[in-house]
């Protein structure tokens, strides 16, 4: 595999720093970009640091995602998420470069019953989602070698998240409650990144749902981080379980009770599909382990 040149924004988020990290390890060049290295939100400095680079690909991992505070501070939400990505997406263009722009099952309206494909109508109800489809149609219009890939339930290594969470809370608390008439897919950082390295060495460009697969609801994520957690960290839990509606926790944003995303595109894509979820969780419990 010849080595490539690739820049990763949001390279201190959760995502960021396993894409760097599988560049790395795998021996290409990369550019990790923080704020302070390149503020998406400076079109000039974005040309400026996409441009002396020059890379084949830019993979455009930062983003405004707290979804509660978005719908407060809507400016700060489309000034990240849209334009951010409006100034990548000219930056990479005008490098040459590809641009992998993540995006999220919250550009749908998450009401469905059926599993959303990549070509089912977007519909997002929050500041967040609202703010993640402008940046996805700003790359749409703008580059002319995209990938849009959608994620959901993301947690790994770095950062905090739902499996982080869960550990702590399980074994201070007596009692917990975890929504379960929420369903999705939890994807593993480790298991993105890899499929990510994969698309952006072809011209198969589009709109993809990338997550692990299989589903399940946010109680029994958590039934099984319990589980596995028992089993491979040796963890000893004092919380009881208790499934709830999403009613008894009301937050600022609405939350997607469906966020089941269909595969559609890496099937006819001919890309292998990302395994289960369970064994994405079983793998970064032995990543903590070590």
């Amino acid at each position: 595999m010849a080595q490539l040149k690739v820049l990763v924004t949001g390279a201190a988020g959760q995502l960021g720093q396993d894409v760097v990290l599988l560049l790395q390890h795998q021996g290409h060049q990369v550019m990790g970009c923080d704020r302070q290295e390149m503020d998406i939100t400076d079109l000039d400095q974005c040309i400026q640091v996409i441009g002396e680079f020059g890379p084949y690909a830019v993979i455009h991992c930062a983003a405004h995602t707290a979804v509660d505070a978005a719908e407060s501070d809507i400016d700060a939400a489309y000034l990240i998420n849209a334009t951010g990505s409006r100034n990548v997406a000219i930056a990479s263009e005008k490098a040459g470069a590809k641009v992998v722009y993540i995006s999220t099952d919250y550009v749908f309206d998450g009401l469905g019953s059926q599993p959303y494909h990549e070509y089912d109508n977007t519909d997002p109800k929050s500041i967040y989602g609202k703010s993640k489809r402008a940046g996805e149609v700003l790359v749409q219009s703008l580059s002319s070698k995209y990938f849009i890939v959608r994620t959901s339930w993301v947690y790994g290594k770095y950062g905090n998240n739902f499996v982080k969470t869960m550990l702590k809370l399980g074994q201070e608390k007596p009692m917990l409650q975890v929504v379960d008439d929420q369903k999705g897919s939890p994807t593993y950082t480790v298991d993105l990144a890899r499929f990510l390295l994969e698309l952006i060495q072809t011209e198969k460009y589009g709109v993809y749902h990338a997550s692990n697969s299989d589903s399940c609801t946010w109680f029994e994520f958590t039934q099984a981080i319990f589980a596995e957690a028992e089993d491979i960290l040796g963890l000893k839990f004092t919380a009881k379980l208790e499934p709830c509606a999403t009613e008894q926790f009301p937050r600022p944003a609405p939350r997607p009770r469906n966020s089941v995303m269909e595969h559609l595109s890496i099937r006819t894509n001919g890309f292998q599909d990302i395994r289960p979820w369970r064994e994405g969780l079983r793998d970064f419990l032995l990543e903590l382990k070590e």
